[in-house]
């Protein structure tokens, strides 16, 4: 039998009639654009993660590019990211005027690597005007650092959070694929200075389109945000600031509101459906899955194993009608449009290994046990066959 990568059907069908109630009340009051339903998603989440404040905006990438302009970043400043992400990380980086800097991955947890950090700047950096990190060779200031919460486990927080402290970085996480996700008793989206979240439909808390929040503690940066999504306009036609038109419809946050008070419930089956796959794959030396480390709640956005022989694999499983994904086969460094930052293949080897090896598999609510049985027994297959 045939198995699909992502069905949201199903998980739309547990809600059909909330969804088309609190659709029809936002159409009565012809009301869609900063409305009381996404003030109330806004408290909602900030309630959930346990934050102050949440600012709803127009996608996740809008996310990370008002909360970028929002902790102070100025033009042709360095911001320090994992290169194994998805390109929105570096795009929104760019694209406030910064210049990104890449860094390698742990190999355990695929998030930015606390070691290779530390040996950024330490080795690469001297100390700079106004306490910031100074890059010795393109003579760039370092003022922010974005750790990615990547396919739902969080970053280790701890000892990124005590290198951006001593060397006087912002902390904004990008959290787009980890909501719900916690670190050591604390959510993700409450662990730096801000976080950005989407809201695009394949998230654990997906929209019925585009979507997204920052997350933040400090009462400025909030208000920053609010201003910069609305062209920079506190008064109308009043323009303090060039901003953005990145607003959070107000059918997308009666969407949410209704999908949020399930999230934990879905999260859980996520939980439940990785413990059964790491039964189901267990004794496949070809296959490797690794444990979230302790203190960690992963809430599998995607469940990714690495694959020996992965391509081979991927086809083997498409052949079978079994959907599975490569999050992400070449790393930012390596990006064609990234080219002017000179970088080179073999600069951050164990994300260029995890790009040949990751293999996402199905994971979503609603998928059946004899789904998952037959994906196992399909990749158990590939490898008897192929010897």
């Amino acid at each position: 039998m045939g198995v699909p990568f992502l069905d949201l059907k199903r998980r739309y069908a547990s809600i059909r009639e909330e969804l088309q109630t609190a659709i029809t009340e936002v159409m009565g009051t012809q009301a869609f654009i900063l409305g009381p339903y996404g003030k109330a998603l806004e408290k909602n989440v900030a309630e959930f993660i346990g934050i102050r404040h949440a600012v709803g905006v127009a996608s996740g990438t809008d996310a990370l590019l008002l909360g970028l302009r929002a902790s102070g970043l100025h033009r042709g400043e360095g911001v320090l990211t994992s290169t194994f992400t998805f390109f929105a990380t570096a795009g929104a980086i760019h694209n406030a005027g910064g210049r990104p800097f890449f860094l390698d991955i742990d190999p355990g947890t695929f998030n930015l690597s606390p070691e290779a950090l530390e040996r950024f700047l330490t080795e690469e950096c001297e100390l700079g005007e106004g306490g910031f990190p100074l890059h010795r060779a393109t003579n760039t200031t370092i003022r922010a650092l974005i750790p990615v919460h990547l396919y739902g486990l969080c970053a280790d927080m701890d000892s990124i959070s005590t290198l951006a402290k001593k060397h006087n970085l912002t902390v904004i996480e990008d959290a787009c694929q980890a909501m719900g996700s916690s670190y050591r008793g604390r959510k993700a989206g409450s662990l730096g200075d801000l976080a950005a979240f989407s809201f695009f439909p394949t998230k654990n808390l997906g929209g019925a389109g585009d979507g997204g929040m920052v997350t933040t503690n400090n009462l400025e940066t909030a208000e920053r945000v609010k201003l910069l999504r609305v062209h920079g306009s506190r008064e109308r036609y009043i323009h303090e600031t060039i901003g953005y038109n990145s607003r959070l419809d107000e059918l997308q946050a009666a969407v949410l509101g209704v999908k949020l008070a399930r999230l934990d419930e879905w999260n859980g089956e996520r939980v439940r459906i990785a413990k059964l796959y790491r039964q189901g794959l267990e004794g496949i030396e070809d296959i490797q899955v690794a444990e979230p480390p302790p203190g960690y709640n992963h809430v599998y956005h995607q469940f990714v194993v690495r694959a020996d022989r992965r391509d081979a694999l991927k086809e083997y499983l498409a052949a079978h009608d079994i959907g599975s994904m490569v999050y992400y086969p070449l790393p930012l460094h390596l990006q064609p449009c990234f080219d002017f930052l000179g970088y080179l293949k073999g600069d951050f080897p164990e994300a260029e290994r995890a790009a040949g090896e990751v293999l996402a598999l199905p994971v979503y609510p609603g998928l059946a046990e004899s789904e998952l049985t037959e994906v196992c027994r399909a990749i158990g297959a590939f490898y008897e066959e192929a010897g």
